[in-house]
Order: structure tokens, then C-alpha cells, then sequence
């Protein structure tokens, strides 16, 4: 029996060790903390019995995934729990742009841009899972659905600020604006419209539903299959060098391009090491965990019952703090993307105290405390907030890589999403996931498709690893 050691045990790891585990190969993870999970973990990191998830939140991807929907994770504990509202963006004045998964119902709250809506999103969100098999995996290949792929491509190169044009109220545009600041890139640059207008696709195609008890039940699900396929998880094991390991025919690995030159040294052949050490990372996040008495008082009611909030104000405003964040600066009002998971899922709560999940986008490095300004966006839209604030914790840039060293300089989604990094990450390679050591595989959210709890990258590096083999 073939034998693989996953280095890593994020989402990407798991998917890689429950692909191959599947296909015969015998398996084991390491994980260098004590709990398994890498950004898909959750505790109570607040007050005594509410459930904080610590990086990812909102999950549109774990439910469009082919790899995640052919793991079936509802047989093995996941139970996904959707909001009244998927996403709402409050402006000033009470005012809101709001998404739910029904796109005729977008439609009707969008007003006089819901028809411009619905024709760009309508189209992709019905013909995502075709477009699937082409945009979550390498971008050289021969498509599988090209007229789809080329429709979507063809916006997707466009900055999100031309793409925004189509608009023309506020809520509209703003709507489109915090989708699109998932790139943590400036919404002027080509490509800055890709991230955003794949997450709205998918809202309207699956929703963006939560686990119900955490996102940490994401990773006991892949982590129960693997050993289910009598693979291994041991926690507590820091790799620091590919000779630590012990024989075996493929190794893959969960880590950033810096920690693959780490583990890998001169076994790296020389044009990937340096395309490795040239791979660039985005800003940083802030994190701010509220446990808040009787919830958030938003001023718009559909804020109050969406899931995901998104905040910043308008385009303008949005896009300035995204230039702010890239040159360096820390905006006084920062973008700040918030989660109210305890609506879909009571059992986070813990009676009246709910649980909020929220980071501000800042720059890399970031070395302040972001903690006022989060609270001072959610005051802007939600009066009377701070009064109900009955304790918070919060996840510094630095804290941010000591929990994760992926996550370089507070980088939670592992490499700036510039026009060359969406399109060849980690390097310019028909396989992005071989590292030029026979049998050694990158499988992080440096590679395609990028980031996100979707198991694409461990999936597709899993497949490099049983061509190898074979």
C-alpha cells in the first residue's frame, strides 16, 4: 500500500488526506498545535458557553465545492443552518443593500437596480456548477464548459469599480463593493472583481449557510472520514525540515510558499524556490470577538436578520480604505466584515449573550489595536451597541501567524489577490501543486483556487499526488 504524509491539518490537508486516504493510500497528518482544524477551529474565546469560530465564518463555498459536496459531511455531522438574510450592507440613514439567496427576491429589494442584478448574477449563479469544474482547480487547462468559462472570465478580469458601473443607487453598489473587498486588493485593479462576484454568484446558487455548533465541525467531519479510510491524526508534531519525516512515496503540504522553502531548503529545485520566495502577501486582519446582550441593534431591520454584514459605507468608501490598507495606511473607518452566525445557529448562544464574529481589513503587519474602530463602524450603523458589549477578545496581525504561520503578517487569506497571483498561484506551472521534488505537493490557499473552506486546493494537490503514484 502506498503510503502520505500530509503536513497540515487546515481544510486543504484534510481534503488532501481524505482524497487519498479514499483511493487506497494509507495516511498521516501532522499538525504542529494541539487541535486540528488550521483556520476552521472554534471555541469560546469570549464568555463561558458561546461558540466563536476563529477565522473562517460563513461557508457559500463549502456548500458550492465539489470536493465538500462529494465528501458529504452531513453524514458525518454537519448540519448546515441558513439566515432569513444572507448578506446585508447598511449605509448611513437606515438605509441597506441586501442579498438573499432567492434572486428574485434581490431583485425586488434592489429597486431600480435589481434587474441589473439579476442579469449579471442570474447566469452564473445557474450555470455554477458547471463553471465549477473550471474555476476551482488550475487556470492552464483545456475547459470543460468554455462558453461559461469565457461569460464569467470576461468580468472577472474587470476592475470591481468598472463592474460596479452597471449600478446606480448606493445600495447596489455598495452591496457589490463588500462582496468584492473579500479580495483585500484595491477595487480599481484588474481582477478585483473576481472574489466578489463568485461569492454573490454562489449566494444566489447555495446560500451562505454556517455549521450549526461551529465551523469546527467542518474539520471533525474530514478528520472522522480520514480516520473512517484508516488514515492517522497526530497533533503536537512541528515539521521543520522534509529529512524529520520518515519514508514515505508522497508528502503534501498545507503551508504558504515561506514555509514550503522552510521545510523543503535546497531540495527545492532553483526556479521554484525563487518563484516561492518572490510570492507575494496582502494586508492583514484585525479581529474583534463580541459577546453581545441581546444582539446587535442595527438600525435597518434586514441587517438585524442577515448572517453577514458587511460594513464601510458606500463604493467610495470601501475603496478608499482598500487603497489606504495596500499603501501602508490604517484607515479611520476601516472595512470590517462581521458574522452574526447565532441567528441561524441558537446553540452558539448562551441565553440573551450572543456571539459576533468581525475583522477590520489593515495593513500587513499591522502592530495598533483596530479594536475602537470595528466598534465605531458598528455604532455608525447600529446606535447603542457599545452598551451591550459584555466582553470581546481580539486576534492581532502577529497573534493572527502565531496561530497560523500561513497566515503571514495577518494575512488570513494566505497571498494578495493581484491579476498574477489569481491567475498563477503559487507560480506560473501547468501544475501548480508540484513543488519540483518528485513526490512533494503544495496544497494551501496559495494554490488554485485560493482561499476559502472549500478543500480545493488539498483535493486537487491529492489528484497531482495518485498521477505520481500511479
Amino acid at each position: 500500500m502506498p503510503t502520505a504524509i500530509v503536513v497540515g491539518s487546515g481544510p486543504n490537508g484534510l481534503a488532501a488526506a481524505v482524497t487519498l486516504a479514499k483511493a487506497g493510500v494509507e495516511v498521516t497528518v501532522l499538525e504542529a498545535h494541539e487541535t486540528i482544524g488550521g483556520g476552521t477551529r472554534t471555541s469560546e474565546l469570549t464568555v463561558p458557553g458561546l461558540l466563536h469560530d476563529h477565522c473562517s465564518a460563513v461557508h457559500p463555498m463549502g456548500v458550492a465545492s465539489p470536493f465538500m459536496r462529494g465528501a458529504d459531511l452531513t453524514s458525518y455531522g454537519v448540519t448546515w443552518r441558513y439566515p432569513e438574510v444572507d448578506l446585508a450592507h447598511p449605509l448611513d440613514g437606515g438605509r441597506a443593500g441586501v442579498m438573499v439567496q432567492d434572486l428574485e427576491e434581490t431583485r425586488a429589494l434592489l429597486g431600480a437596480d435589481g434587474d441589473a442584478w439579476a442579469r449579471l448574477f442570474g447566469p452564473i449563479a445557474d450555470s455554477f456548477d458547471d463553471l465549477a469544474q473550471d474555476l476551482m482547480g488550475p487556470i492552464m487547462h483545456v475547459p470543460h464548459h468554455p462558453l461559461h468559462l469565457a461569460r464569467f472570465g470576461l468580468r472577472a478580469l474587470l476592475p470591481a469599480s468598472t463592474v460596479a458601473r452597471r449600478w446606480q443607487t448606493d445600495e447596489a453598489r455598495a452591496l457589490y463593493a463588500g462582496a468584492a473587498a473579500h479580495a483585500f486588493f484595491p477595487l480599481h485593479r484588474p481582477t478585483s472583481s473576481a472574489i466578489g462576484t463568485m461569492l454573490l454568484a454562489v449566494g444566489h446558487r447555495f446560500g451562505w449557510p454556517v455549521p450549526e455548533g461551529g465551523s469546527a465541525k467542518i474539520t471533525d467531519a474530514l478528520a472522522a472520514i480520514v480516520l473512517e479510510h484508516g488514515g492517522r491524526l497526530e497533533t503536537g508534531v512541528r515539521v521543520r525540515s522534509l529529512d524529520d519525516l520518515p519514508p514515505t512515496d508522497v508528502v503534501i503540504l498545507d503551508l504558504a510558499p515561506a514555509g514550503v522553502v522552510e521545510v523543503a531548503g535546497d531540495r527545492l529545485p532553483r526556479r521554484v524556490r525563487r518563484a516561492y520566495e518572490r510570492y507575494r502577501h496582502g494586508p492583514g486582519a484585525f479581529k474583534l470577538d463580541l459577546a453581545v446582550q441581546g444582539g446587535i441593534p442595527w438600525t435597518n431591520e434586514h441587517a438585524r436578520r442577515a448572517g453577514t454584514v458587511h460594513l464601510g459605507g458606500r463604493f467610495e468608501e470601501i475603496a478608499e480604505a482598500e487603497i489606504d490598507i495596500q499603501r501602508g495606511r490604517m484607515p479611520a473607518r476601516p472595512y470590517v466584515l462581521l458574522a452574526q452566525q447565532y441567528l441561524a445557529d441558537p446553540t452558539r448562544s448562551a441565553g440573551d449573550v450572543h456571539p459576533v464574529w468581525a475583522y477590520a481589513h489593515v495593513p500587513t503587519g499591522y502592530d495598533g489595536d483596530a479594536s475602537e474602530a470595528i466598534i465605531a463602524q458598528i455604532e455608525r450603523f447600529a446606535p447603542g451597541t457599545r452598551e451591550r458589549i459584555v466582553a470581546q477578545a481580539t486576534t492581532s496581525t502577529s497573534a493572527w501567524e502565531d496561530y497560523n504561520p500561513n497566515y503571514v503578517g495577518g494575512d488570513i487569506v494566505t497571498g494578495a489577490n493581484d491579476a498574477r497571483q489569481v491567475l498563477f498561484r503559487p507560480r506560473l506551472a501547468l501544475d501548480p501543486y508540484a513543488t519540483g521534488i518528485p513526490g512533494v505537493f503544495i496544497c494551501s490557499a496559495a494554490t488554485p483556487p485560493g482561499a476559502g473552506v472549500h478543500g480545493m486546493g488539498g483535493a486537487n494537490a491529492a489528484a497531482s499526488a495518485l498521477r505520481h503514484l500511479r
